[in-house]
């Protein structure tokens, strides 16, 4: 059997090494995937990977309605920078957490 394909995310750790802004260091948290190294690639857990993918888009998805209106409302289109920020952030943690959660 192959080793699963989630330890790649972890490459997008180094990221935070590239430059010395500040703004960099949360990619840190994505040296956590290197832990996939050992796990084979088998049915359950390409179960497990489509249903935390699934409740990461509908999170985006929902944070994306909720931005467009708010910068609908406001006028203000610097509320998608911010959006694009959270959005970015609560699909990885909705995506890890979920995974962590199915994979018990």
């Amino acid at each position: 059997m192959k080793s699963s394909w989630l330890k790649y995310l972890g490459f997008l750790g180094f990221l935070g090494l590239v430059t010395d802004n500040i703004g960099f260091y949360g990619f840190f948290g994505f040296f956590g995937f290197f832990s996939y190294t050992r796990i084979l690639n088998d049915e359950r857990l390409e179960i497990n990977i489509n249903k935390s993918a699934r409740n990461a888009f509908i999170v985006s998805m929902t944070v994306f309605v909720i931005a467009m209106v708010i910068a609908g409302l406001m006028e203000d289109f610097s509320v998608y920078a911010y959006a694009f920020i959270v959005l970015f952030i609560l699909q990885i943690l909705t995506f890890s957490f979920s995974l962590k959660y199915y994979d018990r």
